[in-house]
Parts: structure tokens; C-alpha cells; sequence
């Protein structure tokens, strides 16, 4: 098992890339903190696993906008799991498709807290802990933050800042061993991405061709963009650090 006797804390981690990034952590041997705000569907997901291996999985259930609920919950979960030697920054918002002036500065600043700060916070929290086992942390960006998106101005801007501030870090992490880098996907098969197609009027027309902008024809699985990060957690990645992984199955050769 590739991450026997380690940890990752993972927000977002009851749904979609998050819970993929969770299944795949704890079937390599981690023991993993959830931290999402559904409470549910959390907690459901800690009962399965824990089903298969006691005592390891534990959920803080927490709103990542709230700073220092997720301070709080970064401490707790690393306290229980014992050490840290993972943190996926996954917790984020994606708004409806929004001409930039219908967009008003206060709903980017929340998006911002949701998609970056978030990030930020989950850093400043979690830094302590990997210190002590020379860790690593992974940010969930997007494509979205090279390549743009028509009518998500402020989602990409965001996902922009995360790389940017991934590779910045990477730089000052690197005095203490700790390693940084971000994942980006393009589309992913996640319920968030069935609720958007069922608001069109032909639901599978919109899935297909969203499937065909991957030079791949399909969208990628949650657990797949979980052994891109399971990957960056480990070994197997030690001489890579400050790195915007564009795991988007040929999506920009033919954008």
C-alpha cells in the first residue's frame, strides 16, 4: 500500500474529485479527515470506511469559508489522525454561467473565500503538521485557470490565484521540506456535473459533448484525478514541487 501509515485531510471530501481523492487515500492504507460542510453524507462516507477498517476515517464538519472553523477543524482532524502528512485543498464553488457585469463584487468576494482562501487558510492551518513529517499539500485549481471558460470570469480568476499562489509557496514550503503543488482538472464525472446537465433540456446531448471536449471523448472519474494527487503525495513525485498538473485528458491540445 503506497500510504500505509499516513495521513491526508481532504475538504470537500464527501462529494465528487474530494470523495474520489478520499476513496482512493484510504484504499493505498490512509488514514483520512474529511472536511465538508454536509454533515450527511460525511458522516456516511466515514461509516463505510471505517466498516472496512476501523478507526480510520474521521470527519470535521465545517463550512470552508468560515476561517476559523477551518483552522479549527485543520487542528482537530490532524490531532486525531496523529500526525499529517497530506492536505488536499479540493473545497470549492463553481457559479452558474455569469456575464462578468452580472456578477457583483460581493458574490466574487465569496467566491473567492470559498475557492482561494480557503486554500490559504487550509495552509496557514496545516503547515505546522507537515513541518513535522516534511509533507505535502495539493491544491484543486482548473483548467479554468490557463485556458479561461466563457461566462466564468470569476471562477477561473480564482482557480488562477490558486496556482499562482501553489507555485509561491512551493518556493517558501521548500526550507522545510514540504512539497506544493496543484492539480488541474477539465471535466470530471461528478454528481455537481449531472445536477448541471439536468437543468438543460436534454441532459444527455450536454453530457456527450461535454465528454467530447477531451481529446479522450469521456470526462475523467473522481478516483482518477485522486491517483493524480495520490501520486503528488508520495515518493513517487519527490523531485516535483510547484507544479500545475493538467490532468485533462488532451482537453487543451484542442481547445
Amino acid at each position: 500500500m503506497r500510504f500505509a501509515d499516513k495521513t491526508v485531510i481532504v475538504t470537500g471530501g464527501a462529494a465528487g474529485i474530494g470523495r474520489g481523492c478520499v476513496n482512493v487515500f484510504h484504499a493505498e492504507g490512509a488514514r483520512v479527515g474529511i472536511i465538508d460542510r454536509d454533515a450527511e453524507s460525511a458522516g456516511q462516507l466515514a461509516d463505510e470506511l471505517n466498516a472496512t477498517r476501523p478507526e480510520s476515517t474521521f470527519v470535521a464538519v465545517c463550512d470552508v469559508a468560515e476561517t476559523d472553523d477551518l483552522k479549527a477543524a485543520v487542528d482537530g482532524l490532524a490531532a486525531k489522525l496523529g500526525q499529517l502528512d497530506c492536505l488536499i485543498n479540493n473545497a470549492g464553488a463553481h457559479p452558474p454561467a455569469t456575464a462578468l457585469e452580472d456578477f457583483s463584487a460581493e458574490q466574487m468576494q465569496h467566491l473567492f473565500q470559498v475557492n482561494f482562501l480557503s486554500t490559504y487558510v487550509g495552509c496557514q492551518a496545516a503547515l505546522p503538521h507537515l513541518r513535522k513529517t516534511k509533507g505535502t499539500i495539493v491544491n484543486m485549481a482548473s483548467m479554468t485557470a490557463v485556458l479561461g471558460q466563457h461566462l466564468s470570469t470569476a471562477y477561473s480568476a480564482t482557480k488562477g490565484a490558486q496556482v499562482s499562489f501553489t507555485k509561491a509557496l512551493a518556493i517558501e514550503a521548500a526550507d522545510d521540506g514540504i512539497r506544493v503543488n496543484a492539480v488541474l482538472p477539465s471535466n470530471v464525472d461528478t454528481p455537481l456535473m449531472h445536477a448541471w446537465a439536468n437543468t438543460l433540456d436534454d441532459p444527455a446531448t450536454a453530457l456527450k459533448r461535454v465528454a467530447e471536449l477531451q481529446v479522450l471523448k469521456r470526462m475523467a472519474s473522481p478516483e482518477e484525478i485522486g491517483r493524480v494527487c495520490l501520486f503528488l503525495a508520495t515518493a513517487d513525485s519527490s523531485f516535483v514541487t510547484g507544479q500545475a498538473i493538467e490532468a485533462d485528458g488532451g482537453a487543451a491540445l484542442d481547445y
